[in-house]
């Protein structure tokens, strides 16, 4: 095939992927072969890819095609995730662009519209992530939301019920007012914000003395039930037994007394509002006071709130602050900064409310899971190691996991209701199962279906995907079938730190409590992608690319390679196009190379020059040491490292010595052993290339040679390690060395590279003279000549030990190099001068650091080697 003079990107994606597909070189089957399976993470349904999603795919994909050029069965699950919150807001928010209100729906119509929504959304970062590149196996794809998935999901909630750790529970919980659901702790992000830190007079009953509060929250008065104050607190013995009013709403409401209270924090009177903060429901159920909710699903206010009914908290917070100021109430306001806990999906406020919901025992689950990534014989290892710390302080801290949610969108909870207590229900997979339970609970044969109630809630969506490594496989459903026996424990594991604890640390709980088995053995954490200011990428701040133009204007293969060059900044990726344009460059880099070698016109009947040999023995030996260096970076999950070792490699090694090394004269042929050689020398460099830029390197690979489908690069064999030379590596250091030195004296001196020049060597050092005919190609030179002596009327440079001479008669104006090299002369002993002052002043080398001493020093060193030879070549040529 005639090769294109430039590599069209858009062109060759399309061609190689769909050739992949058809071949189906994705799809694993259990098999003899030693399995590699990783599982995606998987993204929100109705997501679109976003530089995070490009970057851990990229590498999951690297991993992947390493291990199917290894030879192993290798396995990559795709699949998304029915992402509850974000969906079900994002369906509301469809429904009320067409008038219609979801309360106003059953549940089967809203799931219908959600179902809907996601065939029409869902799935478009699947196909996205096909333009990158990724060769998952398509024909596993699986959505949380599969009647599969459900079903696991469903049997291990009772199958937990059974064993006593799920309960129901009226407890304080996080209250999401904008998507109006439960969240766990997990879910909730704490941030710092200024507020207002306001002072109250509450009046005594049967009196005129007034005690002082400070809430950060005036709008929750209507909820206070009691004042507390410490026993030991001299100041307000005389408040001992009394009441306090409160405002507004003149609730009469008792003083009571506990040690919580920090008589020297505030004022040290506390309003107690037991519906509203968890510190003061835990001293309200110590006192047994009443329990007075005053806000409304969505934060506004109920019937509790008076006048200020209907409207929302913050709204109030600033009318109420006016009309106690207004009644005196108000003694004064100060700035303050506290904590706000957050949605972590909708970012409103959260609301602390009471509410009964669905709870995970945490505490004996999560032994194993400590165990298995801190114990000392840990079987699970993250990458980089310094997480095991956020891991351990979230594990030994963990609290009973909220698992109900009040949506539609999600796992239905299988409790089902039959009475009007609120311990009337039972657990379990079915309706008709259910059923049975209740006859028995209920010891009532006449109860029929149509009397149970199922629990409206839907289960968390990480309670589905804290089983995804397991139920891809239906290891929940059928723990005995080949797949899961096969491919369980997956491998590796490549996620955000973010989602340590939510997902990453609960699938290893899951793992050990379903399968007595880890779910993978690495973690693998990537860090944020952030631009070059160190800033995260957003869509608010603009500064995040568009994943698709990316690829488009740089390739897919230029946007990875793009990506794993970014700069670390702690565990996070400084990123900017830049680098993009140098992965497309160093596509454009090998396309060339491969062009230059294809347009060699090859003999049979030329004998291999021993410049060819040594320079082909020499990059074989260069490849296996950096193949040592790449399989290190690997198994440290170094990916960036790796790629920059194979990078230097081609970039360096291959083109920019290798290739003129053995580069045939102009207009002559190359000596067909050599030719073979570098062949076989590009196929290897294409396979350690391939899984960070497998579009460029599959195409390049078809035009080295037909070849069938099995002979594919995708599916070719990884190279193996060999023995090598470092006396050859070494000595080419130094050959490049000396071959330097010629081309800045051409340089320097302008003398035409077809001008063919003597040259001399004084080998002080006994070096090698293996590489002497490649010094001599390379250089242009009419001969080697060995000396013992100087050589008069050359010019000279040092490499080492040696004196390396250029003779100058009839190529330079000799009076001019005479004035140049005395005025050279002239700086370097001034420089020289400057430097011995410094170490001559006792007093800086004595205050001076070490280092700093030592960088003098060879400072001084190298001035007086150069002086040396600037003397010599003005010596040779007068």
């Amino acid at each position: 095939m005639q090769m294109p003079s430039k590599y069209d990107a858009s062109q060759v994606e399309t061609k190689w992927y769909d050739y992949w597909m058809k071949h189906n070189y994705f799809h694993s089957e259990p098999d003899e072969r030693e399995p590699y399976t990783i599982v995606i993470p998987p993204p929100n349904v109705t997501g679109v890819l976003h530089m995070g999603h490009m970057l851990n795919n990229t590498i999951q994909d690297v991993l992947i095609r390493r291990a199917r050029l290894q030879g192993k069965n290798a396995c990559w699950v795709p699949g998304t995730d029915h992402a509850s919150i974000a969906t079900e807001a994002k369906v509301v928010a469809k429904l009320k662009e067409q008038g219609v209100d979801k309360n106003n729906l059953s549940r089967e119509e809203f799931l219908e519209h959600a179902w809907e929504w996601t065939h029409e959304y869902g799935g478009v970062i699947l196909e996205q992530l096909k333009k990158l590149g990724c060769s998952c196996d398509w024909d596993r794809t699986k959505f949380t939301m599969d009647d599969d998935m459900s079903e696991a999901v469903i049997k291990v909630f009772v199958d937990l019920h059974n064993k006593g750790l799920v309960y129901r529970g009226y407890r304080m919980v996080n209250w999401d007012p904008e998507a109006k659901t439960t969240l766990s702790d997990e879910e909730v992000i704490h941030e710092e914000r200024q507020g207002n830190l306001y002072y109250l007079n509450y009046k005594i009953e049967g009196s005129d003395d007034t005690l002082t509060i400070a809430t950060t929250r005036p709008e929750t008065i209507f909820g206070d039930t009691a004042i507390c104050i410490n026993p030991n607190d001299e100041r307000f013995t005389h408040l001992k037994g009394k009441k306090a009013i409160v405002p507004i709403c003149n609730r009469v409401i008792p003083i009571i007394e506990d040690e919580y209270v920090d008589v020297e924090f505030g004022t040290g009177c506390l309003k107690v509002t037991p519906a509203h903060d968890e510190n003061d429901k835990n001293l309200g159920d110590k006192h047994n006071l009443e329990v007075i909710d005053i806000f409304n699903d969505d934060a506004s206010l109920n019937s509790f709130g008076l006048q200020y009914q209907g409207k929302d908290r913050f709204v109030v917070r600033k009318e109420i602050v006016q009309e106690l100021e207004a009644s005196g109430v108000l003694v004064k306001t100060e700035t303050h900064i506290n904590k706000v806990g957050t949605s972590e999906r909708t970012k409103a406020v959260i609301e602390p409310r009471l509410s009964d919901q669905w709870f995970l025992k945490m505490q004996d689950l999560v032994k194993p899971a400590i165990e298995a990534v801190l114990g000392e014989d840990s079987e699970i290892k993250l990458f980089p190691k310094k997480f095991e710390n956020t891991y351990r302080h979230w594990m030994e801290n963990i609290r009973d996991w909220n698992i109900s949610r009040q949506l539609l969108w999600g796992q239905q909870i299988p409790a089902y209701y039959y009475g009007d207590d609120k311990e009337d229900f039972v657990v379990a997979e079915t309706k008709e199962e259910a059923l049975e339970l209740a006859k028995q609970k209920a010891n009532n044969q006449e109860l029929t279906a149509s009397d149970l109630r199922q629990d409206t809630d839907a289960l968390d969506t990480w309670f589905s995907s804290w089983l995804w490594p397991m139920s891809v496989f239906d290891g929940i459903r059928n723990p005995e079938n080949a797949d899961i026996k096969y491919y369980y424990p997956t491998n590796d594991l490549v996620t955000g730190p973010d989602i340590l604890f939510f997902w990453v640390a609960r699938m290893i709980i899951a793992g050990y409590e379903y399968k007595d088995e880890k779910p993978f053995n690495n973690v693998y954490l990537t860090g944020l992608v952030r631009d070059k200011q160190r800033r995260k990428m957003s869509k608010s701040l603009g500064n995040s690319p568009d994943a698709l133009k990316l690829i488009e204007e740089y390739s897919a293969d230029g946007v990875r390679v793009g990506l794993l060059l970014s700069s670390a900044a702690g565990n996070d990726l400084m990123f900017e196009e830049t680098l993009c344009q140098q992965g497309k460059g160093f596509g454009n880099k090998i396309w060339n190379a491969y062009r230059l070698v294809d347009g060699w016109e090859v003999s049979d009947t030329i004998e291999q020059p021993d410049s060819s040999k040594i320079a082909i023995e020499w990059y074989e030996s260069k490849f296996q040491k950096a193949l040592i260096e790449i399989e290190d970076h690997f198994s440290k999950y170094r990916l960036s490292d790796a790629l920059m070792a194979i990078y230097k490699l081609i970039y360096d090694d291959f083109c920019g010595w290798l290739l003129e090394m053995v580069k045939p004269a102009y207009q002559q042929p190359i000596d067909a052993v050599s030719y073979k050689a570098i062949i076989a020398i590009f196929e290897e460099n294409l396979k350690i290339v391939h899984p960070f830029m497998p579009f460029l390197t599959e195409d390049i690979w078809h035009y080295i040679a037909e070849r069938t489908p099995e002979e594919a690069l995708i599916v070719s064999k990884w190279p193996v390690a060999k023995n090598l030379n470092e006396t050859l590596i070494t000595e080419f250091e130094f050959a490049s060395e000396v071959i330097s030195g010629i081309r800045n004296i051409r340089k320097e001196k302008n003398i035409a590279f077809k001008d063919a020049i003597g040259f001399s060597v004084i080998n002080n050092d006994k070096t090698s003279t293996s590489f002497d005919a490649i010094i001599s190609k390379l250089g242009n030179l009419e001969s080697i000549n060995y000396v013992n002596e100087a050589v008069e009327g050359a010019l000279s440079f040092r490499v080492k030990s040696n004196e390396y001479f250029i003779p100058m008669a009839g190529s330079i104006d000799v009076e001019a190099e005479i004035k140049k090299l005395t005025e050279e002369l002239s700086y370097t002993e001034g420089f020289l001068k400057s430097v011995q002052k410094k170490l001559s002043n006792e007093r800086f080398v004595a205050g001076a650091p070490e280092q700093v001493i030592t960088n003098e020093r060879n400072k001084e060193a190298d001035a007086l080697a150069k002086i040396e030879t600037i003397k010599a070549s003005l010596t040779s040529l007068k």
